[in-house]
């Protein structure tokens, strides 16, 4: 006898969501007075606001501003039935999810299961580095920092003290950007006043980029910008290299060079994370399903992919459109839209981007942003650029209750120069043991 997960039967047509991204939640939401039932699947009960992880990471905000449960996001919608599960596989014959509670039918599939850290095949650097794709990698690499100047404090070694204080950041895309720039922050104002046996002049932080620029796909301006910035800040910023191996104590690069650190944290790619048992066909470079227009998972009628998994290609976007919030909001809502158009018998609308723009910030008043603003390109850097990404994020933050922790957090910061999350909570990500011999340093 088949188990099949507990959910109602309302006699509608189904619309089953893997993945509870951008792309998922917009989805959701679109279908709020659709004659349909909506069931989200999903292997966390929260929406997790990606774009502020690293402020998590670098104890700036908690982890429970940048998360909102499923359940309090739709609980007016009636229509909406959410199950805490992993998907497995997918019978596409029959129709049916099998997922870790139980088989699940579906009249519509849409997979926004969104992308995961791309590790080129390197096994080592898996399992050696910390990525950052979830709340648990940020606090897993925010316990790490804070453990590593725990245990430095207690060590004669310099190398061995050096190797707990630097860091070592891959990628230099928004994440990594954003990464390098707090952790410059805390060096400069936190960390000193925490550790004061500690000497901070000797804390390296590096960020490794394997092309010529920073942000690539941002506007020149933006990456040199971004790269004044860091250097102001004291980033070692290394362009035209890449990582060849990492131990967990030494970096090696394809320059020869190499680097000591317990730290490294992965931010150079990303790879889609498609559902099993769909066909191969459909699979592009990077782990991404190909759709056409609407969003229709090719060789598939019913089955659709948006967000980060999903790989529109047309002829003005060869490799499809880029792997951000807003791609998979847009498409996301346009899909509630013709799933209603379907089922009522209606022509389907073809997805056209609207593409809003981009930005990082690179520390307190620093920031760079591409925007467009009534069709028009507005780029700017500096102290604007930077209330123009405070506000943005602000407003984007699901619930009002994230908005004001996450304002107060910020504004308190400012203000004090001091972030208040400094906890050790949780797990740590510990590389190569520290030396058995530990000189205790007395307290006078």
């Amino acid at each position: 006898m088949e188990n099949y997960a507990k959910i109602a039967d309302t006699g509608k047509r189904r619309i089953v969501i893997v993945g509870g991204g951008f792309g998922g939640l917009e989805l959701a939401g679109s279908l709020q007075d659709a004659d349909v039932q909506v069931v989200l699947i999903d292997k966390n009960n929260y929406h997790t606001f990606q774009p502020l992880l690293y402020q998590v990471a670098t104890a700036g905000i908690d982890a429970d501003s940048i998360v909102h449960p499923f359940r309090k996001i739709f609980e007016g919608q009636d229509n909406f039935y959410f199950r805490l599960a992993t998907v497995e596989h997918v019978d596409t014959e029959r129709q049916v999810v099998e997922t870790s509670i139980g088989l699940i039918k579906y009249d519509f599939l849409v997979i926004a299961t969104g992308a995961t850290s791309n590790f080129f095949g390197n096994a080592q650097m898996e399992q050696n580095a910390i990525s950052m794709k979830s709340v648990e990698d940020a606090m897993e690499l925010r316990n790490t920092i804070l453990y590593n100047f725990e245990k430095a404090l207690q060590l004669d070694d310099c190398e061995q003290q050096n190797s707990l204080m630097d860091y070592v950041i891959v990628g230099g895309g928004p994440t990594g950007v954003e990464l390098a720039g707090a952790l410059s922050e805390l060096r400069r104002h936190v960390f000193p006043k925490d550790y004061r046996e500690l000497n901070f002049k000797e804390m390296d932080i590096y960020l490794i980029q394997s092309g010529p620029q920073l942000l690539k796909g941002m506007s020149e301006e933006a990456s040199q910008k971004s790269l004044e910035y860091l250097q102001k800040f004291g980033v070692n910023v290394w362009l035209n290299r890449r990582v060849l191996s990492y131990d967990g104590y030494t970096v090696s690069l394809d320059t020869g060079e190499k680097l000591i650190t317990r730290t490294l944290i992965w931010a150079a790619g990303v790879t889609g994370a498609p559902l099993q048992g769909l066909s191969k066909d459909s699979l592009l470079r990077g782990n991404r399903l190909q759709t056409d227009r609407y969003n229709r998972v090719a060789g598939y009628e019913n089955i659709f992919a948006i967000g980060d998994v999903a790989a529109m290609v047309t002829e003005e976007n060869p490799q499809g459109y880029p792997m951000l919030a807003q791609p998979a909001i847009q498409q996301g809502h346009l899909l509630g839209k013709n799933l209603q158009n379907l089922l009522a018998g209606k022509p389907l609308e073809a997805f056209t981007y609207n593409d809003q723009g981009s930005m990082a910030t690179v520390g307190r008043n620093h920031a760079v942003a591409d925007l467009k603003v009534f069709k028009k390109d507005l780029r700017t850097q500096g102290f604007m650029a930077w209330l123009i990404w405070v506000f943005i994020h602000l407003t984007s933050l699901v619930g009002f209750r994230n908005r004001m922790a996450i304002l107060l957090d910020w504004i308190w910061s400012y203000f004090t120069y001091d972030t208040g999350n400094r906890l050790i909570l949780g797990g740590k990500h510990v590389n190569i043991p520290v030396k058995e011999t530990i000189t205790h340093k007395a307290v006078e």
